[in-house]
């Protein structure tokens, strides 16, 4: 399978990505009587450009014929490294306790050096420095095409605000957040990077029966994961509904509900047929984008509770 190019009016829906990470943030901020900060809008989206370059490394892992379109890995890194800029300044501002725009060099300097907040964001800015550097290289010399090095930093810049995040006070807290963000991120990433790169109905005759395969364990994981991580942060069933982050976490867990449905009924109608080459190309790509909104919006309402207290 040769790499795949974004050029098609189908692929294009992809970027309904975008105002769909910006819908959860909003249905966010409804839940919790604007107690979101704004930094959940930019977060989302480099929370979904880090998981879609995660899963564009990770096609090989799918099948090995499947290569990333190097040029458009080294775009979205750079997205994803400009997002997590962005994201530092806003929490080195809310930190100081000034607007961002009146933040100071100084004062910024101080929360990358002292504030460990703004260490983990330097390793990150690092990592996704790496990856769009990398992967522009590969570009220009095609005869590399291993994406270990880029999957291995992304997985890292992925875990790294989870591991240190709130649920880093409890017992395996960090692993627990690590697993939820990183198999959130490849479940995601790997169905939008399909739908980037795979264009005929052949391929995705091939390449979709597999992803459902690991996709389903992935589900489950999320699930589980998001339970116990949810139910420890809120202790207890009652701040569930008392509380702004338990009423995101009721939506998100919601949310999951409908996409698990959706991946049933996939399951049952799309992969089989697919798999019996009886769906086109275009209808296979149609779903992979219905799909990925739906998720997208799950991201938003993740990145507001990433940082909600």
């Amino acid at each position: 399978m040769k790499s795949g190019t974004t050029g098609g009016r189908d692929a294009g829906a992809l970027l309904l990505i975008v105002p769909a990470g910006v819908l959860g943030v909003a249905l966010a901020w409804v839940l919790t009587s604007p107690d979101v900060p704004g930094q959940a809008v930019i977060r989302v989206i480099a929370d979904c450009a880090g998981a879609t370059v995660l899963g564009l490394a990770a096609l090989p892992r799918l099948h090995e014929r499947l290569l990333p379109p190097w040029r458009l890995l080294a775009a979205l890194a750079g997205l994803w490294c400009v997002a997590e800029f962005a994201v530092l300044l806003l929490e080195a501002a809310e930190v100081v306790g000034v607007p961002v725009r009146r933040l100071g060099a100084e004062q910024f300097g101080t929360f990358l050096t002292e504030i460990s907040a703004g260490q983990v964001g330097i390793a990150i800015l690092l990592g996704t420095g790496a990856i769009a550097g990398y992967s522009a290289l590969v570009f220009r010399r095609q005869e590399v095409t291993s994406t270990d090095l880029v999957l291995a930093f992304a997985a890292v810049a992925l875990a790294l605000r989870p591991i240190t995040g709130h649920m880093s006070q409890q017992s395996f807290g960090s692993v627990l957040a690590a697993v939820h963000a990183l198999a959130a991120a490849t479940w995601f990433g790997l169905l939008v990077a399909l739908a980037l790169v795979v264009r005929a109905r052949g391929e995705w005759a091939t390449v979709l029966p597999r992803y459902s395969a690991v996709a389903l364990p992935l589900i489950a994981v999320v699930a589980l994961t998001g339970i116990v991580n949810g139910l420890v942060r809120v202790d207890g069933l009652g701040p569930l509904l008392s509380t702004g982050y338990g009423r995101i976490l009721l939506a998100k867990a919601l949310l999951l509900s409908v996409l698990l449905a959706l991946g049933w009924w996939w399951r049952r109608s799309w992969v089989r047929r697919a798999a019996d080459h009886r769906v086109t190309a275009h209808a296979s790509l149609r779903r992979a984008v219905i799909e990925v909104v739906v998720m997208a919006v799950a991201f938003g309402l993740a990145a507001a509770l990433a940082v909600t207290a």
